[in-house]
């Protein structure tokens, strides 16, 4: 059963999501036509990356006009956060364990 994380894994998985959501990010809210430059892909497929980032909940639309305009949702990555850090705790717990094991066989 696939949850949010693993959501967020795949959608971020993609070099180009992952670039236009890093694009969001720093640039602010944004429009279609903005994001497509310098993309090297065509509109249509920064608007279905775009919709694969919105399904994910990493960003929101604001259409106005004839333009929709994007922005980041920083506060999407906290399951990503939360299960690196997990990660990165258990790790150094295993770690330590290691280096007391070789530091009591070298007595």
């Amino acid at each position: 059963m696939a949850t949010s994380t693993d959501m967020l894994f795949k959608t971020l998985a993609d070099p180009t999501r992952r670039a236009l959501y890093e694009r969001l990010c720093r640039e602010g809210e944004t429009t279609v036509g903005a994001l497509t430059d310098g993309s090297g892909v065509s509109q249509p497929v920064v608007s279905r990356h775009l919709a694969m980032l919105k399904q994910a909940g990493l960003v929101q639309d604001r259409p106005a006009g004839r333009q929709t305009h994007y922005r980041a949702l920083p506060g999407a990555l906290t399951p990503l956060t939360d299960w690196t850090s997990e990660m990165a705790s258990f790790w150094d717990a295993r770690f330590n364990d290691l280096e007391n094991l070789l530091g009591r066989m070298d007595q």
